[in-house]
């Protein structure tokens, strides 16, 4: 026996009540509130009810480590890195970034690979036409007899295809697009988003079939749906870079079978997504030497180091509001460093306009570029060249104390692998770096920003 529920949810954050509102208390949105009617069913629980008894964990034979051992290629290297070695069976993973990004490129490129290598892959595509996937992949050299495309916005019908076939692997493009018609929700809701996923995440679980799901982002940069969708999947992946740059970075914000430090780099181009192996080549074509405010430092993206160029720019201010420009780097922690070049050196830079960027596109957010930032925001400042031969890492507390990072032995390697000559580094790293330093690179340890300054000052352009 059923009786029925009705409740008012929003669709902006998914808030419920009983009854309707013309404002969302939660997130101040107008009009949001859509009724839903639900059957709750009065089921006799004991007869519905299946008892557990807890067992040992030393009963399974399975595990993390059989879970890693049965990783299957993704067909690209640079993601089978971001998710931790390949694709595990039975896994879901959501790929989200913004319109434009690569996202159904990304997820067509593995399907073609994988229906080539493991056989039959579904590929749920309600937001493009058959004739429009069917020429990207052409284009991406992706078609393939056991590649089988669904058409479809209606999420029982894929759930009934699914139980009708195996497959090796699913892919849905996108999750926004879904709807199930047992809601009276719009596609793209909160309610329908929510609902969709769950379905999907246990088919995936029930068949033991792995899972890739495309998502949107709001303007915020957060996934477009309940915060919810990001706990339920198995991997959740950022795919992003600037959209006037070729660079597509993926990075794991969440990964239960491993890590979530690695980035996967790619290159856009009209064959789709290429593979960067060696991305500091990259990020260091077509740099200019011999002009201030600029200077080279190793960022480790998980276990691989790159080399990506700071770049600063110190002007005067001609009006009564300083400008501040930064792009690719945090804000704030160009604000603190400014004030601790203040407080600490006697350097006054709050008064003058200043402008930071990280060449390439790319986004380094990790403490080790403080050291690095210092440099190209006083070499601008003085307007004195830093010698192209020198790079720098290392981390400036708010005492103006230059703190050692993790990582100075492959930094320092990838240093020495392009050529650079000097690298100043911390002095709590010295003692390390200078006993791996096999490339016998000149290394100057700085334990704060004053003997950065002197050091600056008495190699002048020799830096």
């Amino acid at each position: 026996m059923a009786r029925e529920k009705t409740s008012f949810e929003c669709v902006e954050c998914g808030m419920v009540t009983f009854k309707w509102l013309g404002r969302c208390p939660q997130c101040n949105s107008w009009n949001s509130f859509v009724e839903k009617h639900e059957d709750v069913l009065q089921k006799n629980l004991g007869g519905a009810y299946k008892e557990v008894e807890p067992v040992s964990i030393t009963q399974f034979d399975g595990g993390y480590d059989s879970l890693s051992n049965k990783r299957i290629s993704s067909g690209l290297g640079e993601f089978d890195r971001t998710v931790g070695g390949g694709i595990v069976q039975g896994s879901v993973i959501l790929i989200a970034g913004e319109p434009g990004i690569g996202k159904s490129t990304l997820a067509l490129q593995i399907a073609g690979f994988w229906s080539k290598n493991n056989g039959k892959v579904l590929y749920v595509h309600g937001e493009e036409s058959f004739p429009q996937i069917q020429d990207r992949a052409r284009r991406l050299n992706t078609c393939q007899k056991e590649l089988m495309m669904l058409g479809t916005n209606i999420l029982q019908d894929v759930l009934k295809t699914l139980d009708k076939e195996d497959y090796s692997l699913v892919v849905i493009d996108s999750i926004q697009s879904l709807s199930n018609i047992n809601l009276d929700s719009v596609p793209g809701t909160i309610s329908q988003v929510r609902e969709c996923t769950f379905e999907l995440v246990r088919k995936a679980k029930e068949k033991n079939v792995p899972m890739i799901i495309v998502g949107h982002i709001t303007k915020d940069g957060y996934i477009a749906g309940p915060k919810i969708l990001e706990h339920i999947v198995d991997t959740v992946l950022y795919f992003d870079g600037e959209g006037k740059h070729s660079l597509r970075l993926l990075r794991a914000n969440k990964n239960r079978f491993g890590s979530t430090q690695e980035v996967g780099v790619f290159e856009m181009s009209n064959e789709g997504l290429r593979e960067v192996a060696d991305p500091s080549v990259l990020f260091l074509k077509g740099r200019v030497l011999g002009v201030s405010g600029s200077i080279v430092m190793p960022t480790l993206g998980g276990t691989r180091p790159m080399l990506v160029e700071i770049q600063a720019l110190v002007g005067e201010n001609h009006v009564a509001q300083p400008k501040r420009g930064v792009i690719g780097l945090n804000p704030q922690r160009v604000s603190l460093l400014v004030a601790v070049l203040e407080k600490r050196a006697g350097i006054f830079l709050s008064a003058r306009d200043i402008f930071v960027n990280v060449a390439g596109g790319i986004i380094v957010d990790e403490p080790a570029v403080d050291l690095s930032l210092a440099m190209a925001l006083l070499s601008s400042y003085w307007n004195l060249p830093i010698n192209p031969s020198v790079s720098s890492f290392g981390e400036i507390g708010l005492g103006g104390e230059v703190r050692a990072v993790s990582g100075s032995k492959v930094r320092l390697g990838e240093v020495a692998k392009f050529g650079f000559q000097k690298c100043i580094v911390p002095v709590g790293s010295f003692d390390f770096v200078y006993s791996q330093n096999d490339a016998n690179i000149e290394i100057f340890p700085i334990g704060n920003i004053i003997e950065l300054i002197d050091l600056m000052k008495s190699m002048g352009e020799a830096v």
